[in-house]
């Protein structure tokens, strides 16, 4: 049976062709691990007042007090400069923060350097969000990260599932479901399609490559793999658990503001302080994102100080029950995760059985994308307030 090498595989911006730059907050106090921290630093903010508050919203070239800027898609936050706003926080929203680390964003866009609207108008519950983990050969960790949230990763592009709310529009080469059912002998709807990018994909200096075969078989293999990777990955329904006796469960309370964080590996143990988490699997404490370890980087995120006097230091007095409760999820995670590359090394090797190639995808039509198909759709199902409230212009 023929082969193709890696070499010759798509390159995802041509599979799903429109893509987004991150999010870019330019200050990091509008998020947080909790929400409770993001309504009370608003309101510390908006109790002070003239340069006070200029220096604790942390002006940068894009934003200031006095930027005029206008609602974010789907939000209700006001419109008047902030250097005169007052009021209750805008209700926070869950975001995904890092890899794997689910936060609170105040939804403001006077807050937020580039918030990249394109995206909040097509964030719904049928949303997937893919985001390239970067081009660097030797980045360790998957090279695409799915979440149902808006991503506020710093890492590269952003790609949504669809074009539109409602799972309408699929993000993908106009053709390409169609050709690849046709050559496979069964349908590939873009869910399918997105779960083979998950399994397969590779990095490349150009960007993610997406080995695409023609092998009925392989390609269920593969879809069923990438499918359980975006189930763990945006968590929907079912929590996820690994089996009896391998379950983490807290063995020794957690101190009040955990100060330490320390892997025993022998005894597949989680230290935070004098807390014990165990067990936690080497694969869940290995797994690594954008070549940097989730779990430290998640447990850095809630135990490193802040700068005193600034409004990131308005945080949780103690560590609350619910942050405990989501690393036992986040270890269950990449627990399950980390049982998944075997079979995703079977997958992505030297080689795919009959590849469909990019000369083919030409020769079919699929490519080369016309370039209305790397920009966004028009998305004006709901009326968008600009600055002072104005009617937005779209």
């Amino acid at each position: 049976m023929p082969c193709v090498t890696h070499d010759d595989a798509p390159l995802l911006a041509d599979l799903m062709p429109w893509s987004v730059a991150p999010p870019r907050l330019g200050r990091g106090w509008p998020a947080a691990p909790d929400a409770a921290s993001l309504k009370a630093r608003w309101n510390a903010l908006v109790k002070a007042e003239g340069p006070d508050r200029e220096a604790l919203f942390g002006s940068t070239r894009s934003r200031t007090p006095y930027t005029a800027v206008g609602q974010l898609p789907g939000r209700g936050g006001g419109t008047e400069r902030l250097a005169r706003a007052s009021g209750p926080c805008p209700e926070p929203v869950r975001v995904l923060h890092g890899p794997f680390d689910e936060q609170w964003l105040i939804p403001d866009q006077r807050l937020i350097d580039a918030a990249r609207p394109e995206l909040w108008r097509v964030a719904d519950e049928r949303q997937v969000f893919v985001v390239e983990a970067g081009t660097a050969r030797d980045l360790t960790g998957p090279p695409l990260l799915a979440t149902s949230l808006l991503p506020l990763l710093r890492a590269g592009r952003v790609r949504p599932l669809y074009r539109r709310p409602g799972a309408a529009e699929p993000n993908l080469a106009p053709g390409l479901t169609e050709h690849l059912a046709a050559r496979l002998g069964r349908d590939a709807s873009p869910v399918d399609v997105l779960a083979w990018a998950m399994a397969a994909a590779h990095v490349t200096p150009a960007g993610p490559a997406v080995p695409l075969t023609g092998d009925a078989g392989v390609w269920a293999r593969g879809v069923a793999v990438g499918r359980r990777m975006l189930w763990l990955s945006r968590r929907d329904g079912e929590r996820p658990r690994l089996p009896g006796g391998r379950r983490p469960y807290v063995r020794a309370p957690l101190s009040s503001r955990p100060v330490t964080v320390d892997y025993d590996r022998d005894e597949e143990a989680l230290l935070l302080g004098d807390g014990r988490i165990s067990p936690v699997p080497h694969g869940a404490w290995d797994f690594e994102a954008g070549g940097v370890r989730v779990l430290e980087r998640w447990l850095a995120a809630r135990t490193e100080p802040a700068e005193p006097g600034t409004l990131a230091a308005i945080r949780p007095a103690h560590w609350p029950q619910s942050w405990t409760s989501e690393l036992l999820e986040l270890i269950t995670v990449l627990a399950l995760l980390a049982e998944l590359r075997p079979q995703q090394a079977a997958l992505t090797g030297p080689a795919v059985p009959d590849p469909i190639t990019p000369a083919e995808l030409h020769t079919a039509g699929v490519l080369p994308v016309h370039p209305s198909a790397r920009r966004p759709a028009s998305v004006l199902d709901a009326r968008e307030e600009g600055p002072e409230g104005q009617l937005a212009l779209i």
